[in-house]
């Protein structure tokens, strides 16, 4: 059971963020090199979100390795009133904490290079009250349903912020061809009218 568990708790704890990862980033290797590099890229929501998923991804990892380190003992988690969920759970924890990092990247640079303090704190509060529910380790399962409500409320706010709108949902959705016959993809957000 031991492969099965650490195989199964990477796949749901990763596999959206390098789905993400491949599907919005991979198209474009020269912004994944120069944020890399650590040189300014042209548009600070894409390089505020590729440094939140690569930071969630890493903080994931650190996390999902010390969870993991605890399958291979000494004893056995479950055996004494504790969740026979504990791996599960703790993926879906990772996960949704990597999305958050990746959300809470694009809020926060956004907040900071147009000085709304309310965001800044706000991306802040979210942070501490997500550190706050997992320190509620008898309940494993409960603390799941506020931690994602959170990431998708961060996640519709860092939508709104990076310049999506209804209408790019909706024209993405129907695959309806641009003017200049191109289809439209998920990755071409727009930037609002006043920041242009």
């Amino acid at each position: 059971m031991g492969a099965s568990v650490v195989f199964g708790c990477s796949f749901v704890a990763f596999g959206p963020a390098l789905a993400l990862c491949l599907l919005t980033m991979a198209g474009d290797p020269l912004r994944v090199l120069t944020l890399v590099a650590g040189k300014p890229s042209a548009l600070l929501t894409s390089s505020s979100s590729m440094s939140g998923l690569f930071f969630g991804i890493i903080s994931g990892l650190f996390s999902i390795i010390n969870i993991l380190a605890d399958s291979i003992g000494p004893g056995t988690v479950g055996i004494h009133g504790d969740s026979p969920y504990y791996f599960i759970t703790s993926a879906f924890l990772i996960m949704a904490l990597v999305f958050l990092h990746t959300f809470r990247g694009t809020i926060f640079f956004s907040a900071c290079e147009k000085r709304h303090y309310w965001k800044l704190a706000l991306a802040i509060v979210s942070h501490l009250v997500i550190s706050g529910l997992t320190f509620l380790n008898p309940c494993y399962e409960a603390r799941l349903i506020p931690i994602f409500l959170i990431t998708i409320c961060r996640g519709v706010g860092a939508f709104f912020t990076a310049g999506g709108s209804l209408s790019n949902i909706l024209a993405c959705l129907s695959c309806r061809e641009k003017e200049d016959g191109h289809v439209m993809v998920y990755s071409e957000l727009q930037l609002p009218v006043g920041d242009r």
